[in-house]
């Protein structure tokens, strides 16, 4: 395939900050048995793999800006541009050796995403969307399942965890939506539940209370795979809010339904 020179410049600062997590994701399984455990050692793996990501990107595109999980905003000359990044998305999956997670890169030119890189090294899958020109996983056209009956789908949700979201609230929305639909399922790497409704693997997805880089690049994702994204309460922008729905027209429409808050 031929991407764009963005396309490619992501690319590359992807896979060698991926080769990075790979290597560490090696140590972690030796960490595991050890008494002090290996939080603190994944803490170095995702600035290591962020570093990596700037230094490249920076490189490529001088006087973009950049907003990072672990170093927050950098301001660049070139108001534009911005680099949305999360160079470890799945920390937990990670800290777990589960080789679920991904280098998640979204591009937004004045406020709005045009390009997305997703990869999982762990498993060396690359998904790709460039607005306007599709999506793509290593090289293969992406479009999102086709189901319309909520009863035949499986869906994916975040779920919230010890001090994080309102767990009463998912609660609610689980039961509601678990007798709804073929089977509910929980991976751990929002970027990558995007990147699967993106590839038809999954029929749609919700999760609450997340950051612009844990979805800039799977928003597009989806988007440019033919499906539907927005914020939960269709009232905001899920990049802006964190609160995000998407599947294909008909079952985003429906799990919006379901979602949404009364007024």
């Amino acid at each position: 395939m031929l991407y764009s020179a963005t396309i490619n410049v992501m690319v590359k600062a992807a896979r060698r900050a991926g080769r990075s997590l790979k290597r560490d994701l090696g140590e972690i399984e030796h960490l595991q048995v050890s008494l002090k455990g290996p939080a603190n050692f994944v803490s170095l793996a995702d600035k290591r793999a962020e570093e990596i990501l700037y230094q490249d990107l920076a490189k490529a595109r001088p006087g973009y800006g950049f907003i990072g999980e672990e170093g927050g905003t950098r301001e660049g000359t070139d108001k534009s541009h911005t680099w949305i990044v999360d160079p470890l998305d799945g920390t937990t999956n990670f800290l777990h050796g589960i080789p679920q997670f991904a280098i998640s890169i979204g591009l937004a030119r004045e406020g709005t995403v045009i390009a997305g890189v997703i990869y999982n090294p762990a498993n060396d899958e690359l998904y790709i969307a460039e607005r306007g020109k599709g999506a793509f996983l290593n090289d293969q056209r992406l479009r999102v399942a086709g189901r319309r009956q909520l009863n035949e789908c499986v869906v994916a949700c975040g779920l919230p965890h010890i001090g994080r979201g309102d767990h009463e609230e998912f609660r609610r929305e689980m039961t509601a939506i678990q007798d709804r639909v073929a089977g509910l399922r929980r991976f751990g790497a929002a970027s990558l539940d995007l990147a699967f409704v993106a590839a038809g693997r999954l029929d749609g997805y919700w999760e609450r209370n997340l950051q612009s880089w844990d979805i800039a690049a799977g928003m597009i994702m989806v988007r440019e795979a033919g499906g539907t994204v927005s914020d939960i309460d269709t009232t905001g922008d899920a990049l802006v809010t964190g609160h995000v729905v998407c599947g294909n027209e008909f079952v985003h429409g429906e799990l919006v339904k379901i979602l949404r808050k009364p007024a």
